[in-house]
């Protein structure tokens, strides 16, 4: 008999678990014997030391919707939004949490392939140009959330190039085999075959699935658990890890044995984030860093409407 469960997400950020039929690959081709053969279980073992770790994420928000009206055409919608990347780094030990490049950009998106080159809204607040072919509201989000992503990827890469080991919140953006882990909090779908989706509801707190390849993505990935209580349903405070297959399957197992510490000792609790167990410690408190760095968006819109007024 299904029981029903109310998330404890705040309405706002959606659900946790939010399965859809929108897939690029079919579940029975995942690779799931790329680490354990046969029946699959719960793991938890030693993983290997880390060195400072470097918790990346971004955080953006819209300032103002515009419209490039020109007579005898049908006007353009656009926007205008920031956005900001940033890291917190963090020593398992705990002498160590401090916010790391922090940095703030601003675009504004347009439709029908239209640049528009807002005026200088005030002193260092450019917004730089950024066109789309499509002109509906979904893909100007989509535009203003990639150049986001691609500035989160940058920061993930140079920071796991000078020897941090990095967490990044999100898929991968890229595979280079440089030390960093995707960490996806919410699920539009599962990733494994019915023969294998057991192992979910098996997973108790820091355990993580054996190791699978994602076809076509060149990427391995597990599930984690990262915190329980009683009454959560079997997706409760699971979250998905991958990292890039060219590291090969002894380095990715060692990587996805540390998340089974790493992670679940860094997991927010309940009373205290409205995204928990799923939203780490270190990457809400590193939001917060970065919304402050964006600036009041009443006073940003205000500075619009008077740039281009005027």
């Amino acid at each position: 008999m299904a029981t029903l469960h109310v998330e404890p997400w705040a309405p706002d950020y959606g659900s946790p678990v939010d399965f859809d039929d929108e897939m690029a690959f079919d579940p029975q081709d995942i690779a799931d014997g790329v680490e354990v053969e046969g029946r699959w279980e719960p793991m938890v073992r030693p993983g290997p030391g880390l060195p400072i770790i470097a918790f990346v994420d971004g955080v953006r928000r819209p300032d103002a919707r515009i419209t490039l009206d020109t007579p005898g055409e049908v006007p353009v919608p656009g926007l205008a939004g920031s956005f900001a990347t940033g890291a917190v780094l963090w020593r398992r030990d705990g002498t160590m949490a401090e916010f790391h490049r922090p940095k703030v950009e601003r675009v504004v998106v347009c439709g029908d392939s239209q640049l528009v080159h807002l005026p200088t809204v005030g002193p260092g607040i450019e917004y730089q140009p950024i066109s789309v072919q499509d002109r509906s509201p979904g893909a100007l989000i989509a535009a203003f959330h990639d150049a986001m992503r691609v500035a989160e990827a940058d920061l993930a890469e140079d920071l796991a190039r000078g020897g941090y080991f990095v967490v990044a919140d999100g898929p991968l953006n890229r595979l280079e085999p440089t030390p960093q882990m995707g960490f996806i909090k919410s699920h539009r779908t599962s990733y494994l075959p019915d023969h294998r989706a057991h192992i979910i509801a098996e997973l108790g707190a820091g355990q993580r699935s054996p190791i699978f390849g994602i076809p076509n993505y060149e990427r391995f990935s597990w599930y984690l658990r990262l915190a329980s209580s009683p009454g959560d349903h079997s997706w409760s405070g699971v979250v998905r890890c991958e990292v890039s297959a060219r590291h090969g399957i002894d380095a990715a197992a060692g990587y996805a044995d540390a998340t089974t510490t790493l992670l679940p000792g860094v997991a927010s609790e309940r009373h205290r984030d409205a995204r928990a167990p799923q939203n780490l410690v270190p990457i809400a408190g590193l939001e917060r860093e970065l919304r402050r760095h964006m600036g009041s968006a009443p006073f940003l819109q205000r500075m619009i409407l008077e740039a281009v007024a005027a």
